[in-house]
């Protein structure tokens, strides 16, 4: 009665907004008609009259019959449960038997009839899916192994041995029999640990050749007790033949008798209607179904609820619905100004927020601390305000990382940019190479042959001056193109690395002392920034050398009319920078791409082969390195070598 009464006033509630609103505030003559406080007290008033006149009837003509069927209703309902339960465990029972009978050497363990390797296959499975019992039994309808928990001590009791060949749901299986449900069988087994409700399935090897069956039970009390916590209601199972088989009732003083039918009865049963029974002194409302799994009728389903409140509950509901329908005509009266000033003055308080939040001032909130709808209309816009802050705060943290990011892809862009150029030099310089050592051979021996044969004319006294100038022409032309091809045989063929963990602060050093005498002819000044400490890292000192020598050469020729050469060695992350920088011309931007190109060179024609820094170039990479480059024109260049601290003690 009590959502009978709620329901009824939500439709009341509602009349406010008729026609019949608006007539009973002129009646009153309220000097504010479109006042939010008129507009809910005198709609409450104009509800309290109606509900006071239709009260009495609504009362005691509608909720004595919506008690009894809301009773019966539950018990229909209750029912349905407990049917759908035992479906429901029975549906469970046959996902285990699926489990079970294809699980890899449960079939050939039942054709062995090896009880022993059937219990190892089936324990698992029994444990981990909570069965109660399990039989294995074998063509000849014996059992094979059966593992079967004790209802009073919990543990899992083992037995072999027994004949189920006169089972029906044994021999059904055995025999390839199969119904419209299937080739799967259920029935009510009594077995010396009590009432179980088996379902039974065949076993197949992989030949598809039936080795035996499989039975999966649950004990019918179990299930009861199980189905009472759902139904909320007391269970009875009967028989086909009307007799009880279990019930969570206890036995009452007068037996079971009430609860039991004769047979005809059981086949005219009809699960709409519902049966008078009294048990312990009381009066009980019950009703059967028949209790059908897989197609099958194993017997009556009947739910049990007490109905001795129905008297008690019709007698007083008149009184108490009575009363409180006076009660309602007074309080609601009285409620109705403190309604006006309840709901008015937070609706108002709202209103005045909601005008500052919507001008920007996100940091309002409407203090208003209820339980009430209006509480959760505050709650929800304070958080609403409070989501609007923190979304325009995580706005503009997501961009200040948009921002962040987007410096980042620029860097990553710029070093992915940067490692693509190293290995566009890096195919060059192996194309280059590759071409070089073929022809290189071809050309030395010549060039040997032809400054050889120069210095031997040379030594001939009978020869005119002019002739010994020209062949004094051929054989340094002869000398000078042998260099080149020396280089170029350097470039083709760099030699095998002598790794070893040195100081290459001392090698820096070295090169410098072997290039003095050229930088004090071009009145170089040299800054050298060294570390007081050794910086052992693992390289070709020899090599190392000859790059230095070489790049401090080039920075010397740079700088014609002198200047400063800077030599800086420091600590790179998980590398070590050695720096050459001059102060010399630069090179142009659209030159400084290709200076480790092989017999590319910036200085004047006839001065450099172009393929010093070639070499250094491919020198440094076999150290698993880099060379990097940056000039401006007029104010200098800095070339860069950067060798990792650790790498292997041998390369090549």
């Amino acid at each position: 009665m009590a959502l009978s009464q709620k329901g009824l006033g939500r439709v009341l509630d509602e009349a406010p907004v008729t026609g019949l609103h608006r007539r009973s505030i002129r009646s009153v003559r309220l000097p504010k008609l479109s006042s939010l406080r008129a507009k809910l007290i005198v709609p409450y008033v104009v509800l309290t009259l109606l509900i006071a006149m239709v009260g009495t009837y609504v009362v005691t003509r509608l909720v004595t019959s919506s008690i009894r069927e809301r009773f019966v209703n539950q018990l229909y309902e209750t029912s349905r449960v407990a049917a759908d339960g035992i479906v429901r465990r029975e549906r469970t029972n046959l996902a285990d038997l699926r489990l079970m009978a294809y699980t890899e050497g449960v079939h050939q363990a039942m054709s062995d009839r090896d009880a022993a390797g059937l219990q190892d296959h089936l324990w698992p499975l029994v444990l981990n899916n909570n069965v109660e019992a399990v039989t294995a039994i074998d063509l000849n309808g014996h059992e094979i192994i059966t593992l079967a928990r004790d209802p009073v001590s919990g543990q899992y009791l083992f037995s072999t041995g027994a004949d189920f060949s006169e089972v029906g749901l044994v021999r059904n299986v055995l025999d390839g029999q199969v119904d419209s449900a299937g080739d799967k069988f259920v029935e009510l087994l009594e077995t010396e640990r009590g009432l179980y409700l088996f379902t039974s399935a065949p076993v197949r090897d992989s030949t598809d050749t039936l080795v035996g069956a499989l039975m999966v039970g649950t004990r019918l009390q179990t299930l009861l007790v199980e189905l009472k916590s759902q139904a909320l209601a007391d269970i009875v199972v009967l028989d086909r033949h009307g007799n009880l088989m279990a019930t969570t009732l206890v036995q009452p003083d007068e037996g079971y008798s009430a609860l039991e039918m004769t047979p005809q009865a059981v086949a005219d049963v009809d699960p709409s209607q519902t049966r008078d029974v009294d048990l312990y002194g009381r009066n009980f409302q019950m009703v059967y179904a028949p209790l059908e799994v897989r197609e099958q009728t194993l017997g009556l389903l009947g739910v049990v609820l007490p109905s001795s409140y129905l008297v008690t509950t019709e007698a007083t509901s008149r009184d108490t619905f009575s009363l409180l329908f006076s009660l309602v005509t007074l309080v609601v009266v009285l409620l109705g100004y403190g309604l006006s000033q309840s709901i008015a003055r937070p609706i108002l308080r709202l209103q005045a927020i909601l005008q500052a939040v919507a001008a920007g001032d996100l940091n309002q909130r409407t203090g208003l601390n209820r339980s009430d709808e209006i509480g959760a209309l505050a709650t929800a816009f304070d958080s609403m305000t409070l989501r609007l802050r923190e979304r325009t705060e995580e706005a503009a943290r997501l961009y200040a990382e948009s921002v962040q990011r987007n410096r980042e892809l620029a860097d990553i862009n710029a070093r992915l940019q940067e490692t693509q150029q190293h290995l566009i030099q890096s195919e060059k310089l192996a194309a280059i190479g590759q071409l070089t050592a073929g022809i290189v051979h071809d050309v030395k021996n010549p060039l040997m042959v032809i400054k050889g044969l120069a210095e031997t004319l040379q030594e001939d006294t009978d020869l005119d001056p002019e002739t010994q100038e020209q062949l004094d022409v051929i054989r340094d032309s002869a000398a000078q193109a042998n260099q080149i091809v020396t280089d170029l045989l350097k470039f083709a063929r760099q030699s095998m690395l002598e790794m070893s963990q040195q100081d290459l602060a001392s090698t820096v050093e070295s090169a410098l002392r072997l290039t003095a005498y050229l930088v004090q002819r071009a009145g170089v000044e040299v800054v050298a920034d060294l570390p007081a400490q050794p910086v052992m890292v693992i390289y070709d000192a020899q090599q190392i050398e000859q790059v230095l020598i070489n790049l401090i050469q080039n920075a010397i020729q740079a700088m014609p009319d002198g200047g400063t050469l800077r030599v800086s060695l420091r600590q790179a992350g998980e590398a070590v920078a050695i720096a050459v920088q001059d102060t010399g011309v630069g090179i142009p931007p659209e030159k400084l791409t290709r200076v480790f190109d092989p017999f590319f060179t910036t200085k004047p024609d006839g001065e450099g082969t172009g393929l010093g820094l070639s070499v250094s170039y491919g020198i440094v990479s076999h150290h698993k390195g880099r060379i990097d480059v940056e000039s401006t024109v007029g104010q200098g260049t800095t070339f860069t070598i950067l060798l990792p601290t650790r790498q292997p003690l041998a390369a090549s």
